[in-house]
């Protein structure tokens, strides 16, 4: 764009520049990732929806992003952060999490429990149906579950009975339906009596119809990209300041009324791990924190 041709937009410049100020200033609006699908529960925490899971995209070799992320809130705020261990890289925060663990205080352990690293997994999915939001249904979004979901899709696949045949989910011609069945039970998200519908041709096996939504997929790589995590140092101080409340990222044992700051803050990890993914739903924690606000 020439100097003469900036002039003459000058005007139209404005005009655009207002409306992008006006996106910004709708709030939370400009957060929301559309590519992403979550069903809609009514009042009583109860919520239904059928889904495909889909293959891999063009050039990935899986149909699911694994990640691990933390979830926990101190003096200073929330703590909300993508886990290095994801990358296979060393993480402040589970470091942290084994010596509160190996202290043989059950008050540490405790703690470790609330902070430890959450698990949850990204794939495309094709909604079937959507009886809350009917203008989703025919259309590729990313879907976010975490482990009792992925659970489920490993049961399929690796059956543990004699009578129970292999079944890839994310097949197209072999697959199967997802009927999503939520409840809220104790307070939290349930996913229990959610199941796969016997395996069947998705849409009936025309293959023009499903390369036609296999190349409406979204790209996976991005959500284990190293420039979504955040460095070391960063995550230490964040750290510090949301368990201290120190705009400064600074606390003394005085200021961590939990446990020791020394504790929370080794220079070297343990040998022995504390980690207890198995056993928790990402999903259903992170919808909670939600819901509580």
């Amino acid at each position: 764009m020439s100097f003469s041709q900036l002039k003459k937009k000058s005007q139209a410049n404005i005009d655009a520049l207002s409306k992008e100020i006006d996106k910004i200033s709708k709030g939370s609006e400009s957060y929301k990732d559309d590519r992403f699908w979550s069903p809609e529960r009514d009042k009583s925490g109860n919520g239904y929806a059928v889904i495909r899971f889909l293959p891999p995209a063009e050039g990935e070799d899986l149909p699911w992003a694994r990640m691990f992320s933390h979830g926990f809130q101190g003096k200073g705020g929330w703590f909300i952060e993508n886990c290095p261990t994801t990358l296979g890289l060393p993480c402040p925060v589970c470091e942290g999490n084994n010596e509160l663990w190996n202290s043989g205080v059950e008050s540490d352990k405790e703690i470790a429990r609330q902070r430890k690293r959450k698990l949850s997994y990204i794939s495309n999915i094709y909604v079937v149906s959507d009886p809350a939001n009917k203008q989703n249904e025919g259309k590729v979004f990313l879907y976010k579950y975490g482990k009792k979901i992925f659970d489920k899709i490993s049961e399929k696949m690796k059956p543990q009975f004699e009578d129970e045949s292999p079944m890839n989910p994310f097949d197209f011609w072999s697959g199967a339906n997802f009927k999503l069945k939520i409840r809220t039970v104790q307070g939290y998200v349930n996913y229990d009596k959610s199941e796969f519908d016997s395996p069947e041709a998705f849409l009936e096996g025309n293959d023009k119809d499903l390369e036609k939504i296999w190349g409406m997929q979204y790209s996976l790589r991005e959500f284990t990209n190293p420039s979504q995590f955040k460095s070391y140092e960063d995550l230490s101080s964040k750290l510090k300041q949301v368990l201290s409340g120190s705009t400064a990222g600074k606390a003394s044992v005085a200021e961590e009324s939990e446990s020791s700051f020394e504790k929370a803050f080794p220079s070297k990890p343990k040998k022995e791990t504390f980690d207890s993914d198995e056993d928790d739903d990402a999903m259903s924690y992170f919808e909670k924190l939600v819901d509580d606000e």
